[in-house]
């Protein structure tokens, strides 16, 4: 994720952040960013977790709001760091970002908030639209690992027949 140099004075600590992947079928739900950083790129719906908010209902709002879509956070995927620095070489952002895996529940697309856009993509389509190396490779990773797991025989199946 690329940053915009903010207004603001530059951060004093990392914030947390959470990014949501969510599948339907073959494809991964999308958001194309309205604010820095980052903005107008394509990324995972999420946001910043709000002071007493877990990280799971920090993933389900931010989805909630930035998509009009309802999920359930199943399991946390991995975590990773977003650190902007400005042309002087100041911390502008800092970011830790803690990925979450969530099941769609329901609801239409619908951008919001702080998204110009918001879609589903298959996997060729996101490698297209999605710029920042680290979100391509943590929608990759929850792929195979979703795969893995939906070719997975069921425990006792076997033995039932």
């Amino acid at each position: 994720m690329s940053g915009d140099t903010p207004s603001s004075a530059p951060f004093d600590r990392p914030r947390i952040g959470v990014g949501v992947v969510v599948w339907s079928d073959d494809r991964v739900l999308l958001i194309q960013r309205g604010k820095s950083p980052g903005k107008g790129e394509w990324s995972l719906p999420g946001g910043s977790q709000e002071l007493g908010e877990t990280l799971f209902e920090a993933a389900a709002r931010e989805v909630l709001e930035e998509t009009g879509l309802t999920v359930r956070p199943a399991a946390i995927l991995t975590a990773v760091d977003n650190i902007v620095r400005d042309p002087d070489g100041a911390i502008a952002y800092h970011y830790t970002i803690i990925d979450v895996l969530a099941e769609l529940v329901g609801g239409e697309v619908t951008p919001g908030d702080d998204a110009q856009d918001a879609r589903w993509a298959n996997l060729a389509e996101m490698k297209q639209l999605v710029a920042w190396p680290q979100t391509r490779e943590v929608i990759e990773r929850s792929r195979l690992d979703r795969a893995q797991k939906l070719a997975a025989p069921v425990q006792g199946a076997a033995e039932s027949l």
